[in-house]
């Protein structure tokens, strides 16, 4: 009985996961590449069946960028980048959230390398495809899109939305940013309640779905508490995984999109504010300190937080109610059901006062809670 000899790309996966008492696994794998440029078309298929297979364990092309960035190089990145788009032709249809990540890729491929460092660099990221574990699968069909309200379509208000985010984040006003970011923030209440009342009316509303945001070192965790304080204003939950540096946010597709919009103007604006107040700093003869950064950034997001909490108690009418608290029970069911275990933790390394008091006063100037109560529709 004939069998079919190993191919070069066999030997050099075998070859990379072999026992490797002196070190040098992968500097084999790669010569082995690197001497038979016909092997070039099948490593570029098995690195676009690794990327499939990634894809059933539940990643999405975003994280898979995220955790390239983080563990390995920018040749790396951009490597995974293009074999992502190579991959997309072949997979199944998948929805609105998938394609702006595609979108969202680095363009173009790294300077080709000698074949010896480009097989090796392949071959790394390879590595890391073949080890991830399996995630969480978030639902991201075709047509989860959501619908439009208010007589406008959905991308409408949220080009508005994000043209005031825009606005709030360049400017060098106080007062500017704080009444662009309200104004964003009744946009978001209104386009939120819009959809909770259709779907309400609908004979079938749609479920809760879920994205990842990623959230970055450094000071991840006040950056974590941040991102479940506006997910909680918005009707959202959020489960921080701290070694894949992300947090999956479960909620309805136009609370989802609130979130993304406003957590990401709110760490521009920290940053703004952070480097403002590091300048003072200096000028006052103090040298910038990790423990300032980390404390300043602790105390926005706490302060966020509770700002945020004290606005959602009137945020709509009374008779607005019921349909969004039906929705909120949704929203932990879900949760709960992809998250069956969590556990909670403590902000650490919040120990600089003059950092805590300027983030503080940073998110008071944020006023990202006004939003005027709203009448029902």
């Amino acid at each position: 009985m004939s069998t079919t000899p190993p191919t070069t790309v066999d030997r050099a996966l075998a070859a990379l996961y072999a026992p490797d008492g002196d070190g040098t696994a992968l500097d084999t794998a790669a010569s082995l590449l690197a001497a038979d440029p016909s092997a070039d078309a099948e490593l570029d298929r098995r690195g676009r069946e690794f990327v499939a297979a990634a894809w059933r364990r539940g990643w999405q092309p975003a994280d898979v960028l995220r955790l390239v960035r983080r563990e390995l190089d920018d040749v790396h990145a951009r490597l995974a980048a293009a074999l992502i788009r190579a991959q997309a032709p072949d997979d199944r249809p998948r929805g609105p959230r998938w394609a702006g990540q595609l979108d969202a890729l680095p363009a173009g491929t790294p300077p080709r390398a000698d074949r010896f460092s480009h097989a090796g660099a392949v071959l790394e990221l390879y590595r890391l495809l073949l080890r991830l574990p399996a995630l969480e699968p978030l639902d991201d069909h075709p047509d989860s899109g959501g619908s439009g309200a208010s007589g406008g379509s959905p991308s409408r208000t949220l080009v508005r939305i994000r043209a005031l985010l825009a606005k709030a984040e360049a400017t060098g006003f106080p007062d500017e940013a704080e009444a662009l970011t309200a104004k964003a923030q009744e946009l978001m209440a209104r386009y939120s309640v819009d959809e909770a009342l259709l779907a309400a009316r609908a004979p079938a509303p749609d479920a809760p779905g879920a994205c990842r945001i990623g959230v970055e070192p450094p000071y991840e965790q006040a950056k974590a508490v941040l991102l479940d304080a506006v997910a909680t204003a918005n009707h959202c939950r959020a489960v921080w995984n701290e070694p894949f540096g992300f947090s999956t946010v479960v909620g309805f597709e136009a609370d989802l999109t609130a979130v993304e919009l406003l957590y990401t103007s709110l760490l521009v604006q920290a940053d703004t504010a952070m480097t403002r107040a590091e300048a003072a700093q200096r000028k006052g003869g103090r040298k910038r300190t990790k423990t300032f950064r980390q404390s300043f950034l602790a105390a926005y997001a706490h302060r966020i937080g509770a700002r945020l909490a004290e606005a959602a108690e009137t945020q709509v009418s009374d008779d607005l109610l019921p349909v969004l608290a039906t929705r909120a029970v949704a929203v932990t069911d879900a949760t709960d059901r992809m998250f069956p275990e969590t556990t909670t933790t403590r902000l650490r390394g919040v120990t600089d006062a003059a950092g805590w008091a300027q983030g503080s006063a940073a998110a008071d100037r944020a006023e990202v809670a006004s939003r005027r109560r709203l009448p029902p529709r």
